[in-house]
């Protein structure tokens, strides 16, 4: 996997953090560089940490299961992103925005970071099924660009409200099911 699909991988798990993140900014009212870099480090660490133990635990069966890794990938990522578009399009907000909670305290920054980060173990998972994958690249990539986009979503969330949260939660899940989708397609020979 080259760095330009790492990079839009990254992206796309980025987004439910995003989303929470916008949901912080707006509980927030008004976004403080504190506020911003607190989010974002919660988000980013375990964005990247979460990753690299899936690689692991892929690596430890992917032997087992080599003919068909391409396959699994494709479903881990497909599943996720499915179950993305299906929270952007329900009719109730799963993130903090319905009750507005501004707090950044350790206890509720970790519950947080471990909900919008468990998909991106899966993610991990799937790199390790895809072979190839430079695992350090992707989670300094997976982590930076979740920090950016979480400090970014409380600003934006501070300023904006809540308009962005599914437009971020689509873009993600159909991020994730075009790179299960394309990583499908180079192993069974259809893409070069």
């Amino acid at each position: 996997m080259g760095f330009t699909a790492l990079f839009v991988l990254a992206i796309g798990v980025s987004m439910d953090a995003f989303a929470v993140s916008i949901c912080k900014g707006l509980a927030m009212q008004k976004a403080d560089l504190k506020g911003m870099i607190t989010v974002g480090g919660w988000f980013g660490g375990f964005q990247a940490l979460m990753p690299l133990i899936g690689f692991y635990l892929g690596t430890l069966f992917a032997e087992a299961i080599e003919s068909v890794d391409h396959w699994v990938a494709f479903g881990l990522l497909g599943l996720l992103g499915v179950n993305m578009l299906k929270e952007a399009f329900s009719s109730e907000c799963d993130c903090c925005c319905e009750d507005h909670n501004a707090d950044l305290s350790v206890k509720t920054m970790f519950v947080m970071a471990v909900a919008t980060s468990i998909d991106a173990l899966a993610v991990g998972i799937s790199l390790a099924m895809a072979g190839g994958v430079n695992i350090w690249l992707s989670i300094a990539l997976i982590g930076l660009t979740t920090f950016t986009t979480s400090a970014f979503g409380v600003k934006l969330g501070s300023v904006f409200g809540g308009a962005f949260e599914k437009k971020a939660q689509i873009a993600g899940g159909l991020i994730l099911i075009g790179l299960g989708l394309k990583i499908l397609l180079e192993h069974l020979g259809v893409l070069a």
